[in-house]
């Protein structure tokens, strides 16, 4: 068989741009932990009645993968940068699916909830690889548009299975999602397979406890790593607090329907494609760390003026220009963040992946857990996460700024 690098014109790393292939399959790599979440969300009140369980207490269904799905990257990141990227992928599918379908088939809290520990380890080696893979394949600016683009691309899914998962929900019960993000894995972990394979081509470093470690220690401490690390992770878990928090905003504190959830999740994702655009235009022209400052700016504004909004009692209007805000500059910091995180440190790709991952869903599972409990109004309680979280991204990326770090 001939080398994929050349066989496979996708592989070759000198392409400057990333290619409508790559960003599929990179795409449904990345969002397969967030579709598995997001499809859940209009009904999360439904599989609470079903169960015999509060809203509030299925909320924890969510905290728990976000908590596993932190935890399991830690072991994907390494294990990948020593034995390549493909075969953890694909065990990472198959374990996956398996969780699905347990989900699928729970009668109980408790068994929804294991079953969706089992999604999330499957999940995560899918999503912190789709990055150590982009790393693999791209560098320098190419790297950061090759993200946005992903970033676009899987905003689809996460922003439209909301509004699927309404319709299976109305149509089919709430165990058919799972039954959808099973079929989903199947397919992606076919595309990747056949469209991607190996991309990890150069040294391979070793599987020790000891080296792990010192990786892990080494980025820990290095402050190209570690800042805008920080900065993606408290953005990502205000993100999160958004997803979990909505249902009971719109569908319990305004009357939504789950399909009214859905439609507006929907909408959000053309405010994410918007960011998207903005992002690439603006690293193209400004470098990195200008956009992420004006991105940063634009997500503590949308926190405060929902935290008023809350305050004053506010209708949907107020809350969706609130949001609109967020997300608008949340997409500008995510990708250009992680290019950031990722770009200088090429040989350990998997573990800098890894450890961002990490950080990442446990800042996600935080702010999930304080959306759900800080306030009882619900809409308070997102704003201030969103405002607390964005501030304090802020605060952190300043001291790359006051560096001067290229």
């Amino acid at each position: 068989m001939a080398d994929n690098s050349i066989a496979n014109p996708a592989l070759v790393r000198s392409a400057p741009r990333a290619s409508v292939r790559q960003v599929a399959v990179l795409a449904a790599l990345a969002s397969t932990g967030t579709l598995a979440t997001n499809i859940l969300l209009p009904s999360l009140p439904q599989i609470g009645r079903s169960l015999d369980v509060s809203t509030a207490t299925v909320t924890s269904s969510i905290t728990v993968f976000l908590a596993a799905f932190a935890i399991g990257q830690l072991a994907v990141g390494p294990i990948s940068d020593r034995y390549g990227r493909f075969l953890p992928v694909v065990i990472g599918f198959t374990v996956f699916i398996a969780g699905s379908i347990w989900c699928g088939l729970a009668t109980d809290l408790s068994n929804l909830l294991f079953g969706r520990v089992v999604q999330a380890f499957g999940a995560c080696a899918t999503s912190v690889l789709s990055r150590a893979i982009a790393r693999d394949l791209f560098s320098g600016e190419a790297l950061a548009r090759t993200l946005a683009l992903i970033m676009i691309a899987m905003a689809a899914a996460p922003g439209f299975s909301p509004l699927l998962g309404g319709a299976l929900d109305h149509y089919f019960g709430w165990r058919s999602e799972f039954a959808f993000v099973a079929v989903f894995a199947a397919v992606a972990a076919i595309a990747y397979a056949t469209q991607l394979g190996e991309t990890h081509r150069g040294v391979r470093t070793p599987l020790a406890p000891r080296s792990i470690a010192t990786t892990y220690l080494k980025l820990t401490v290095d402050h190209r790593f570690v800042i805008p690390a920080t900065t993606v992770s408290l953005i990502l878990g205000s993100l999160f607090a958004l997803f979990s928090a909505a249902p009971r905003v719109l569908i319990e504190g305004l009357q939504f329907s789950p399909i009214g959830l859905g439609i507006f999740f929907a909408g959000t994702v053309i405010i994410v494609f918007a960011a998207g655009m903005i992002a690439t235009r603006l690293s193209a022209r400004f470098g990195l760390q200008r956009p992420i400052q004006a991105g940063l700016l634009l997500t503590t504004i949308g926190g405060i003026a929902l935290v008023l909004v809350g305050l004053s009692h506010g209708g949907f209007l107020p809350f969706l220009g609130s949001i609109s805000v967020f997300l608008l500059g949340m997409g500008i910091v995510n990708p250009l963040g992680t290019a950031q995180a990722l770009s200088p440190f090429g040989a350990n790709a998997g573990a800098a992946s890894a450890l961002l991952g990490f950080w990442q869903m446990l800042g996600a599972s935080f702010g999930v857990w304080m959306a759900a409990t800080i306030f009882s109004d619900a809409t308070v309680a997102l704003g201030v996460v969103l405002a607390f979280g964005s501030t304090l991204a802020l605060i952190v990326y300043q001291f790359r700024a006051n560096t001067a770090v290229a």
